[in-house]
Protein backbone atom coordinates (compact mmCIF):
# COMPACT_ATOMS: atom_id res chain seq x y z
CA UNK A 1 0.00 0.00 0.00
CA UNK A 2 1.68 3.02 -1.08
CA UNK A 3 -1.53 5.42 -1.49
CA UNK A 4 -3.01 7.19 1.53
CA UNK A 5 -6.24 7.61 -0.80
CA UNK A 6 -6.32 4.19 -1.31
CA UNK A 7 -6.86 3.28 2.99
CA UNK A 8 -8.89 5.68 3.03
CA UNK A 9 -11.15 4.11 0.12
CA UNK A 10 -11.10 1.23 3.11
CA UNK A 11 -12.82 3.50 5.55
CA UNK A 12 -16.20 2.16 4.54
CA UNK A 13 -18.81 -0.49 6.19
CA UNK A 14 -20.52 -1.23 2.76
CA UNK A 15 -17.02 -1.49 0.46
CA UNK A 16 -15.79 -4.60 3.38
CA UNK A 17 -18.74 -5.95 2.73
CA UNK A 18 -18.99 -6.42 -1.00
CA UNK A 19 -14.88 -7.73 -0.37
CA UNK A 20 -16.04 -10.29 1.93
CA UNK A 21 -18.76 -11.63 -0.24
CA UNK A 22 -16.46 -11.29 -3.35
CA UNK A 23 -13.91 -13.49 -1.40
CA UNK A 24 -16.26 -16.04 -0.49
CA UNK A 25 -18.06 -16.41 -3.78
CA UNK A 26 -15.08 -15.71 -6.00
CA UNK A 27 -16.46 -13.40 -8.49
CA UNK A 28 -19.95 -11.59 -8.42
CA UNK A 29 -22.00 -8.60 -10.33
CA UNK A 30 -23.58 -5.21 -8.88
CA UNK A 31 -26.58 -6.84 -9.06
CA UNK A 32 -25.55 -10.24 -7.19
CA UNK A 33 -23.80 -7.71 -4.76
CA UNK A 34 -27.18 -6.27 -4.15
CA UNK A 35 -29.17 -8.85 -3.39
CA UNK A 36 -27.25 -10.86 -1.50
CA UNK A 37 -26.63 -7.34 0.57
CA UNK A 38 -29.50 -6.12 0.55
CA UNK A 39 -28.45 -2.92 -1.07
CA UNK A 40 -29.13 -0.93 -4.18
CA UNK A 41 -27.47 -2.12 -7.57
CA UNK A 42 -26.29 1.59 -7.72
CA UNK A 43 -24.92 1.69 -4.80
CA UNK A 44 -23.30 -1.49 -5.14
CA UNK A 45 -21.88 -0.41 -8.56
CA UNK A 46 -20.41 2.97 -7.27
CA UNK A 47 -18.44 1.34 -4.19
CA UNK A 48 -17.46 -1.91 -6.79
CA UNK A 49 -15.97 0.86 -8.78
CA UNK A 50 -14.36 2.67 -6.16
CA UNK A 51 -12.54 -0.64 -4.81
CA UNK A 52 -11.63 -1.15 -8.33
CA UNK A 53 -9.79 1.99 -8.92
CA UNK A 54 -7.34 1.72 -5.77
CA UNK A 55 -6.64 -2.14 -7.02
CA UNK A 56 -8.63 -4.26 -4.88
CA UNK A 57 -10.65 -5.79 -6.93
CA UNK A 58 -10.77 -6.31 -10.92
CA UNK A 59 -13.40 -7.55 -13.19
CA UNK A 60 -13.50 -11.47 -13.60
CA UNK A 61 -12.27 -12.62 -17.12
CA UNK A 62 -15.58 -13.84 -18.03
CA UNK A 63 -17.02 -10.08 -18.09
CA UNK A 64 -19.06 -8.97 -20.38
CA UNK A 65 -21.95 -6.16 -20.54
CA UNK A 66 -22.75 -3.46 -18.36
CA UNK A 67 -23.16 -5.29 -15.15
CA UNK A 68 -19.83 -7.31 -15.51
CA UNK A 69 -18.79 -9.73 -12.81
CA UNK A 70 -15.89 -8.60 -10.20
CA UNK A 71 -13.08 -10.41 -8.04
CA UNK A 72 -10.82 -9.59 -5.55
CA UNK A 73 -7.32 -8.69 -6.70
CA UNK A 74 -6.32 -10.33 -3.74
CA UNK A 75 -7.54 -12.05 -0.66
CA UNK A 76 -5.64 -10.13 1.53
CA UNK A 77 -5.68 -6.32 2.40
CA UNK A 78 -3.16 -4.83 4.16
CA UNK A 79 -3.94 -1.57 6.77
CA UNK A 80 -0.26 -0.53 7.42
CA UNK A 81 0.45 3.19 6.83
CA UNK A 82 4.47 2.80 7.08
CA UNK A 83 5.87 5.31 4.76
CA UNK A 84 3.09 7.10 4.02
CA UNK A 85 3.20 9.72 6.56
CA UNK A 86 0.50 11.28 8.77
CA UNK A 87 -1.62 11.10 6.46
CA UNK A 88 -1.60 7.58 6.03
CA UNK A 89 -1.48 6.83 9.88
CA UNK A 90 -5.31 9.19 9.70
CA UNK A 91 -6.27 7.18 6.79
CA UNK A 92 -4.98 4.03 8.16
CA UNK A 93 -6.75 4.48 11.18
CA UNK A 94 -10.18 5.28 9.28
CA UNK A 95 -10.33 2.18 7.84
CA UNK A 96 -9.07 0.26 10.76
CA UNK A 97 -11.68 1.37 12.52
CA UNK A 98 -14.80 0.42 10.13
CA UNK A 99 -13.11 -2.30 9.51
CA UNK A 100 -13.46 -3.34 13.69
CA UNK A 101 -17.08 -2.54 13.25
CA UNK A 102 -17.48 -4.40 9.93
CA UNK A 103 -16.14 -7.45 12.17
CA UNK A 104 -17.79 -6.61 15.39
CA UNK A 105 -21.03 -6.44 13.92
CA UNK A 106 -20.66 -9.77 12.10
CA UNK A 107 -19.29 -11.56 15.04
CA UNK A 108 -22.76 -10.37 17.18
CA UNK A 109 -24.69 -11.64 14.69
CA UNK A 110 -23.43 -15.11 14.53
CA UNK A 111 -23.41 -15.20 18.17
CA UNK A 112 -27.30 -14.39 18.05
CA UNK A 113 -27.72 -16.80 15.75
CA UNK A 114 -25.56 -19.54 17.63
CA UNK A 115 -28.09 -21.10 19.61
CA UNK A 116 -30.13 -22.38 16.04
CA UNK A 117 -27.01 -24.26 15.00
CA UNK A 118 -26.76 -28.15 15.48
CA UNK A 119 -24.94 -28.94 18.69
CA UNK A 120 -21.41 -30.38 16.94
CA UNK A 121 -21.38 -26.67 15.44
CA UNK A 122 -21.88 -24.95 18.38
CA UNK A 123 -19.20 -26.77 20.28
CA UNK A 124 -16.64 -26.31 17.09
CA UNK A 125 -16.82 -22.54 18.05
CA UNK A 126 -15.10 -20.29 20.59
CA UNK A 127 -14.63 -16.81 22.19
CA UNK A 128 -11.52 -16.75 23.98
CA UNK A 129 -9.97 -13.32 25.69
CA UNK A 130 -6.95 -13.10 28.15
CA UNK A 131 -4.53 -10.60 29.55
CA UNK A 132 -1.24 -11.30 30.95
CA UNK A 133 2.70 -9.27 29.95
CA UNK A 134 4.36 -10.08 27.89
CA UNK A 135 7.95 -8.55 26.10
CA UNK A 136 8.34 -7.16 22.81
CA UNK A 137 9.82 -10.03 21.62
CA UNK A 138 7.27 -12.63 22.87
CA UNK A 139 4.46 -10.82 21.40
CA UNK A 140 6.00 -10.39 18.42
CA UNK A 141 7.01 -14.08 18.55
CA UNK A 142 3.25 -14.70 19.84
CA UNK A 143 0.96 -12.90 17.29
CA UNK A 144 3.12 -14.36 14.28
CA UNK A 145 2.29 -17.64 15.36
CA UNK A 146 -1.33 -16.80 15.57
CA UNK A 147 -1.23 -15.60 12.25
CA UNK A 148 0.28 -18.56 11.01
CA UNK A 149 -1.99 -20.62 12.61
CA UNK A 150 -5.14 -18.55 11.38
CA UNK A 151 -3.84 -19.25 8.07
CA UNK A 152 -3.42 -23.12 7.92
CA UNK A 153 -6.33 -23.22 5.77
CA UNK A 154 -6.63 -20.00 4.07
CA UNK A 155 -5.90 -21.45 0.55
CA UNK A 156 -9.50 -23.25 0.60
CA UNK A 157 -10.78 -19.70 0.16
CA UNK A 158 -9.03 -19.52 -3.36
CA UNK A 159 -9.68 -23.09 -5.02
CA UNK A 160 -13.17 -24.23 -4.14
CA UNK A 161 -11.81 -27.65 -5.13
CA UNK A 162 -9.91 -27.90 -1.65
CA UNK A 163 -13.07 -27.61 0.32
CA UNK A 164 -14.37 -30.94 2.11
CA UNK A 165 -18.08 -31.64 1.44
CA UNK A 166 -19.45 -30.88 4.76
CA UNK A 167 -17.70 -27.84 5.36
CA UNK A 168 -18.94 -24.30 5.75
CA UNK A 169 -17.79 -21.21 6.04
CA UNK A 170 -15.95 -19.51 8.99
CA UNK A 171 -14.59 -16.33 10.44
CA UNK A 172 -11.46 -16.79 12.35
CA UNK A 173 -10.16 -13.38 14.01
CA UNK A 174 -6.93 -12.86 15.43
CA UNK A 175 -6.12 -9.48 17.49
CA UNK A 176 -3.19 -9.26 19.60
CA UNK A 177 -2.71 -5.15 21.64
CA UNK A 178 -0.86 -3.47 23.88
CA UNK A 179 -1.71 -1.64 26.62
CA UNK A 180 -0.19 2.04 26.84
CA UNK A 181 2.17 2.71 28.97
CA UNK A 182 0.78 3.34 32.83
CA UNK A 183 1.47 7.60 32.84
CA UNK A 184 4.43 9.50 33.85
CA UNK A 185 6.43 6.36 32.74
CA UNK A 186 8.92 5.57 29.68
CA UNK A 187 7.79 3.84 26.62
CA UNK A 188 9.09 0.32 26.59
CA UNK A 189 10.68 1.01 29.78
CA UNK A 190 10.37 -1.75 32.71
CA UNK A 191 7.55 -0.99 35.04
CA UNK A 192 6.55 -1.49 38.45
CA UNK A 193 4.95 -4.31 39.63
CA UNK A 194 1.66 -2.18 40.81
CA UNK A 195 1.69 0.18 37.63
CA UNK A 196 -1.64 0.23 36.24
CA UNK A 197 -1.67 1.48 32.27
CA UNK A 198 -2.98 4.71 31.35
CA UNK A 199 -6.00 3.28 29.96
CA UNK A 200 -6.91 1.11 32.73
CA UNK A 201 -10.35 2.01 35.48
CA UNK A 202 -9.38 3.15 38.99
CA UNK A 203 -9.03 0.22 41.49
CA UNK A 204 -12.73 1.60 42.44
CA UNK A 205 -14.08 1.03 39.23
CA UNK A 206 -12.09 -2.40 38.69
CA UNK A 207 -13.91 -5.96 38.82
CA UNK A 208 -11.79 -9.26 39.13
CA UNK A 209 -11.16 -9.92 35.52
CA UNK A 210 -9.27 -13.25 33.88
CA UNK A 211 -9.67 -15.50 31.04
CA UNK A 212 -13.20 -15.91 29.25
CA UNK A 213 -13.86 -18.43 27.06
CA UNK A 214 -17.25 -18.89 25.50
CA UNK A 215 -18.73 -21.72 23.08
Amino acid sequence: MNDPKALRALAHPLRWKLLDLLGVRGEATATACGEALVESVASCSYHLNILAKYGFIEEAPAGRGRDKPWRLASSRQSLSAEGLGVEGELAAEAATEVFLDHELGRLKARLRAASREPKRWREATGLTGVTTFLTQDELHSLTQELQELSQRYADRLDDPARRPPDSREVRIFVATTVAPPPAGSEPGGSLPANALPADAPSPADSKPAGQRRTR
